[in-house]
């Protein structure tokens, strides 16, 4: 039994490995967070013909079960996520963790790496990458400020995402919380109007514009 975690580009359509494509090519099945990302990926590519199963972090444990007894008929399956590398802030780890309880050491999950935001962004950040840490999405709401609180104290270059309609905000608690700490804020990574500011926060903000307030962003914090 063959399950694969394949990663997917961000952004670049031409980040796609040609690994990756020789394994969605060959697999039975496709599991994946929105089949109409999916399918514009597959099109692309001509990869045409092959059924997708929709798997994402409010799926059901009927779904997974669905994929259980796939992969126990001889299915190869692959799961992708909308972009970037699976189980990373993402509920491909969930699907691991639930087919390595069912089959323990009787499958083989088979990683094919690629691109992923956190990388490309301490790739162009000039911080230490030797130790860092990733804490995934800030929050939305409550304990927002204990986040960047545990930002703060890191003594590790840390990375997070922040997503468009909270960004302004994020600058606000920067500013409070530490405003003397280099950082850079990745927009629209790989993507046609990447951007990349530099600096402390009110550096950044200055170079912040208006019209630029659209996107994905990464965020990375130099360490102590």
């Amino acid at each position: 039994m063959e399950l694969y975690i394949v990663a997917t580009p961000i952004g670049n359509l031409s980040d796609f490995t040609f690994r990756a494509k020789e394994i969605l090519e060959k697999v039975d099945v496709i599991a994946c967070e929105d089949t109409r990302h999916t399918k514009r990926l597959l099109e692309h590519y001509e990869i045409l013909g092959k059924k997708l199963i929709s798997y994402h972090q409010h799926s059901s444990a009927r779904t997974l079960e669905q994929i259980v007894k796939l992969l126990k008929t001889g299915n190869k399956i692959a799961y992708v996520s909308d972009a970037g590398t699976p189980s990373i802030s993402d509920p491909g780890a969930k699907l691991v963790e639930y087919v390595v309880e069912k089959f323990k050491n009787d499958i083989n999950i088979i990683p094919i790496p690629g691109v992923s935001a956190i990388t490309a962004a301490l790739m162009i950040s000039g911080f230490k990458a030797d130790n860092f840490v990733f804490f995934g999405f800030i929050p939305h709401k409550k304990g927002r400020q204990k986040f960047l609180q545990k930002v703060k104290d890191s003594v590790s270059t840390v990375v997070f995402y922040e997503s468009v309609h909270r960004i302004k905000k994020l600058f606000t608690g920067i500013s409070e919380f530490m405003p003397d700490r280099e950082l850079i804020v990745a927009r629209e990574l790989t993507k046609q109007f990447e951007t990349i500011y530099r600096g402390k926060i009110n550096d950044i903000i200055e170079q912040f514009k208006e019209e630029h307030e659209k996107g994905e962003f990464t965020i990375v914090v130099r360490s102590k």
